[in-house]
């Protein structure tokens, strides 16, 4: 079965994404898109030697439903600002963030999980890997806000990740 499917996650995805932007599931497109989810991860499975080993069950579910429950919730926050503050009121900051995870694909989905959520941005990673600069549009508590990502984000993340 490895041989068939490298990266059966992958796989999976490829053949949702194709379907959606197909915009119509019919047999055909069934059919092309399970081929091109079967032909790429065959030909890029040398360029993945160390994939990491990620755990799809309870752990992938909380976090996807956590990041959907809080850009909902931030859609409103930010559009309560924008709406209802003037500019001088903004409390826009930088956060460093310190990162615990190790693997590219964990501090990768991390970032792109805080620029989902509306208000914030991850820009860059420290060369080390150790920190994720963050900015944020609205921050009270700087040290809370960073202590929010790591417990709601990151430390869901090290267990995905484990």
């Amino acid at each position: 079965m490895k041989r068939l499917l490298p990266h059966p996650a992958l796989s999976a995805m490829l053949l949702i994404v194709w379907l959606l932007m197909a915009n119509e599931i019919t047999v055909g497109g069934i059919v092309v898109g399970s081929v091109f989810a079967l032909i790429l991860p065959k030909f890029t499975q040398p360029f993945w030697p160390d994939r990491p080993r990620m755990r799809f069950g309870r752990a992938f579910l909380g976090y996807l439903a956590i990041v959907l429950f809080d850009i909902v919730v931030a859609n409103f926050q930010v559009a309560r600002v924008i709406l209802f503050r003037r500019n001088r009121d903004l409390r826009a900051r930088w956060l460093v963030v310190p990162i615990a995870l190790d693997t590219p694909e964990a501090i990768t989905m991390l970032a792109g999980t805080i620029s989902l959520t509306p208000g914030t941005v991850s820009s860059d990673v420290s060369a080390d890997g150790r920190f994720l600069l963050v900015h944020a549009l609205d921050v009270v508590d700087e040290a809370a806000e960073i202590a929010r990502i790591k417990a709601r984000y990151e430390s869901r993340l090290q267990r995905i990740f484990a």
